[in-house]
């Protein structure tokens, strides 16, 4: 399902089974059941049937969202904590700034180390490469003196 269908689906229908939650998510049920056990979002129940509302798809877009940005289950959890005690949503945002910065700066240490580390393969690339135009250079002089 396409981004723009599963918005107008998740406008269209008020609740939904967890087959058509997951997707409209892009998810497995599985991933459902699992987010649902670490407290991360409670659907209703019909019997046996979980019942996903608007809220809790928009739950799951922001811990999908989390975790594509790289936050642990237990902070994205503090921030949705931090939605349904604040209604002005001001501790949440300050939470979510820090959060993000503290994120940025653990980005950007990867990407220093994973600068240094492909400099370090590239020069080793290098010196292979020329290591073996070397002995196949050298080999031919051997094979152009032995006649062969």
């Amino acid at each position: 399902m396409s981004p723009a269908s599963a918005a107008t689906a998740a406008e269209n229908l008020e609740m939904l089974g967890i087959q058509e939650a997951a997707n409209l998510l892009g998810v497995t049920m599985r991933t459902l059941r699992f987010y649902e056990d670490k407290g991360l979002i409670a659907p209703q129940r019909a019997g046996t049937t979980r019942i996903y509302s608007r809220r809790e798809i928009g739950r799951m877009q922001l811990i999908l969202r989390g975790k594509r940005l790289g936050f642990s289950i237990r902070e994205i959890k503090e921030f949705l904590d931090l939605y349904d005690v604040d209604p002005e949503h001001n501790e949440q945002v300050r939470q979510l700034i820090a959060k993000v910065g503290e994120r940025i700066g653990d980005l950007r240490k990867q990407q220093k180390a994973i600068e240094q580390t492909l400099g370090e393969l590239l020069s080793i690339e290098q010196q292979a490469r020329e290591w073996l135009q070397g002995q196949n250079s050298g080999a031919d002089t051997v094979i152009g003196k032995s006649g062969v």
